[in-house]
């Protein structure tokens, strides 16, 4: 593609900066399926005739359907919540109870857009009662991303969306697919609290699941798949049977300004040939990283 699009949504570890090396990576299929979709910056970057894409936060599939069916009425009610009146403590605290208090999907829909874009620094994030919790944002003047949700969901009309475990989303892929995840990402050292990292909801346990299935889905039924993720000991080691590609990628690491650095970015493409390596446990993972 000789244009970027980007994404209708601001969020954390977002691809916009990586769809060139991610492309090129991917090959040609029927379908893209992305068990990970977040924001959908590599569905709106490649141009496969059919995609299934899946997220387990039910908010961001709703919204995804609804924008799909009923763009322009859901640009029109949208709208309406990017006001100069709408862009304070007072009122953002006040939408995001009405948020969390609503069962309505459209409503929480609309709802959903305005924390993303208003919230800070695009987070997502709920606590353990299920309630949003992201702080404001104290921006200017939020970007109501008009154009971004037209281009969206007139591509969206080659997609199904789902909310599914990426196991069920696996499980389902066919021959002919390309599967791509961008799955929360491991810990950036070994000294991490892997019991901690695990409360956002991707622990240590998943990481490896995902690279067997990866391994399992690409060796056995020929159904190529690839990973991003952190460049670390810990992922060279559970991808070790797929081909590697590190990156410098510029990312947040932590919410002060000295938080802004280069992080190593790795890209793993498994194929139906398996590369030569050892391919270790869990429990040998666990004890490599700790040392």
């Amino acid at each position: 593609m000789t244009k970027k699009n980007r994404a209708f949504l601001k969020w954390a570890g977002g691809k916009y900066n990586l769809i060139e090396p991610i492309t090129a990576l991917l090959p040609e299929g029927n379908k893209l399926v992305e068990p990970f979709v977040g924001a959908g910056s590599v569905f709106l970057n490649t141009d496969y005739p059919r995609y299934v894409l899946n997220d387990v936060n039910p908010d961001l599939i709703a919204l995804f359907k609804t924008i799909k069916r009923r763009p322009q009425t859901f640009i029109h009610d949208a709208r309406k919540l990017f006001t100069a009146g709408n862009n304070s403590d007072d009122a953002y605290y006040a939408l995001r109870r009405e948020f969390n208090a609503t069962v309505d999907s459209y409503q929480r829909s609309l709802l959903f857009l305005y924390l993303n874009r208003h919230g800070y620094n695009g987070l997502c994030r709920y606590n353990r009662s299920g309630q949003f919790n992201v702080p404001f944002g104290s921006y200017r003047k939020p970007y109501f991303p008009e154009q971004e949700i037209e281009f969206f969901a007139a591509k969206a009309q080659r997609a199904v969306f789902t909310c599914l475990s990426f196991e069920k989303v696996f499980r389902r892929a066919r021959k002919g697919d390309v599967v791509y995840c961008d799955p929360p990402y491991a810990p950036l050292t070994a000294t991490a609290n892997f019991t901690a990292y695990a409360t956002s909801g991707f622990s240590l346990d998943q990481q490896h699941e995902l690279a067997r299935r990866a391994a399992h889905t690409a060796h056995k039924r020929g159904i190529p798949v690839v990973i991003s993720n952190h460049d670390t000991d810990l992922t060279r080691l559970l991808y070790a049977d797929a081909d590697l590609q590190s990156l410098q990628v510029a990312r947040f690491i932590s919410p002060k300004a000295d938080g802004r650095t280069k992080v190593a970015e790795l890209l793993a493409l498994y194929t139906a040939k398996p590369r030569a390596a050892n391919v270790i446990s869990l429990a040998q993972a666990k004890r490599k990283v700790a040392r």
